[in-house]
């Protein structure tokens, strides 16, 4: 019986996920749009098992929390700091640019949550990864010094990205 459960929903956190995501998105919602959630909730993990993604293995826990406090304060910071520039608040010159940032991180799970980290954080996006060179190339809204741009990014969340994904 197992079994045919695993078959039938071999992901099934992502199964309730999509079902819950598709019926907040079709509000108001009826039998047809219930349906619709039901078969995606169904096929895309389906779709998932042919992938066969690997195992994300989460070494430290409490890294996870300090992360997320982290990025909730200096998400904080980023939009306020943000608003003031939009707001014309700031009566420096601004540059916005470009930076280069070398990354010690090779674990595409840590990867792929900095580029979250990086392009929801206002003020910043994530452009492009080499990944023979390891070197990020990431817009900046404010660009003071880009050497403080690679420290941030290094000590505040890639070193917490490499502790929490080995």
């Amino acid at each position: 019986m197992r079994k045919v459960a695993q078959f039938i929903l071999p992901h099934p956190l992502l199964s309730v996920a999509l079902f819950v995501v598709w019926l907040l998105m079709s509000t108001p919602f009826g039998n047809g749009h219930i349906t619709i959630a039901v078969i995606v909730a169904l096929l895309v993990p389906q779709v998932m098992q042919v992938l066969e993604p690997e195992r994300v293995k989460v070494a430290k826990p409490l890294s996870v929390v300090r992360l997320l406090f982290r990025l909730a304060v200096d998400m904080l910071k980023s939009n306020w700091e943000t608003a003031l520039i939009v707001m014309g608040h700031r009566k420096r010159e601004r540059k916005s640019g470009f930076v280069r940032i070398p990354l010690e991180c090779k674990n595409r799970y840590a990867l792929a949550c900095l580029a979250i980290i990086v392009t929801s954080t206002p003020g910043t996006a994530w452009v492009q990864y080499d990944r023979y060179s390891r070197t990020l190339l990431m817009h900046v809204l404010d660009l003071r010094d880009e050497d403080d741009w690679k420290q941030i990014l290094h000590d505040r969340y890639e070193s917490l990205l490499m502790e929490i994904f080995p």
